[in-house]
């Protein structure tokens, strides 16, 4: 069983997961050849090699764990919290810990080995987003989980440990740090103005218009005025939601089309770079507020985190947001 402990000094929990130790890797270099799939257990035809699914969309007819499926989700084989059992939250002597109780799926994107979103259809792009919703509105219904964070590690120096196109959910029965943290600031800005921080960065965005790097009906991209890495870029619902899984036919159609733009042109402006990206959204079981606004961070691997970054939380950026913005426009 994994194990949540607490930091008292930052108030952060930390997952002690040692089963994740034997985590199997096919990334040999940054990126791999087409036909690099001779092992790959997320490819169509090696259902049996991964553990049940849980969700799929398919054609009519398809039996569970068999081939005809175009997005598949599991269970992590290795994951980093288990399904089952309490919380049984305990101290240990000054120290706080608790079972580490939760979820952690598998969102297979495509039967297809190698497939980056911006060369996807846009149906199947939809489709990723409508897995998205339907995997956080079903950890929603667990009492014991307070938040789920979806990401997508691409490439190896982002943490990917399998090639094959595919993102995973984490559901947490806590708030992680860096959320809480977002929150916070977010709350304290409308306690202030009595407005939503992320509404007025849209707003503030539109007006200058330096660090767009694509807008549509429904969403904006931007290069964040305090990049804290090159190329940062965050997508925003430009009307204020505060729950992803909320999120609309339109809104899904308008989100995959802009997210397939936004990352051809990192692909094409930085040469298919490794990336990782995460989806913030309200905590399952909290109301909608009007100071917290979703939205997806994408962080491409530029360069490592080194000592001055650990050590003091302030990021160094050599590629000022506004240049990066024009490069990507460019593209």
């Amino acid at each position: 069983m994994p194990e949540l402990r607490r930091d008292p000094i930052f108030g952060r929990w930390v997952i002690i997961a040692s089963e994740r130790r034997g985590r199997p890797t096919d990334m040999k270099a940054e990126t791999l050849p087409a036909d690099d799939k001779s092992k790959c257990p997320f490819c169509a035809g090696r259902e049996s090699q991964t553990p049940p699914e849980v969700m799929a969309y398919h054609p009519p007819g398809r039996e569970a764990d068999k081939p005809g499926w175009w997005l598949r989700v599991i269970p992590n084989k290795y994951p980093a919290l288990d399904p089952a059992g309490k919380l049984k939250r305990r101290g240990v002597g000054m120290y706080d810990s608790m079972d580490g109780v939760g979820a952690h799926e598998v969102i297979i994107e495509s039967p297809e080995h190698v497939r980056h979103i911006a060369d996807m259809d846009d149906k199947r792009a939809e489709d990723i987003f409508w897995a998205y919703r339907d995997r956080m509105a079903a950890a929603k219904k667990d009492a014991r989980l307070q938040y789920a964070l979806i990401f997508k590690n691409y490439g190896r120096a982002a943490g990917a440990t399998l090639s094959h196109p595919h993102s995973q959910l984490i559901a947490l029965p806590m708030v992680p740090i860096r959320v809480k943290q977002e929150m916070d600031g977010a709350q304290s800005y409308y306690g202030y103005k009595e407005r939503c921080v992320f509404c007025d960065v849209i707003h503030e965005e539109q007006r200058f218009a330096e660090r767009i790097v694509g807008e549509d009906e429904h969403f904006i991209a931007i290069e964040p005025y305090a990049s804290r890495s090159q190329f940062e870029t965050w997508v925003l619902p430009k009307n204020h939601a505060g729950h992803f899984e909320k999120i609309t036919e339109a809104e899904v159609k308008s989100l995959a089309r802009l997210m397939k733009s936004v990352m051809g042109k990192l692909k094409r402006v930085l040469g298919d770079p490794p990336f990782n990206w995460m989806l913030h959204t309200t905590p399952l079981h909290e109301p909608e507020t009007p100071s917290y606004h979703w939205h997806i961070e994408i962080m491409p691997k530029m360069a490592q985190v080194a000592g001055f970054e650990w050590g003091s939380g302030c990021y160094i950026n050599p590629t000022p947001p506004e240049l990066a913005a024009k490069l990507l426009n460019e593209a």
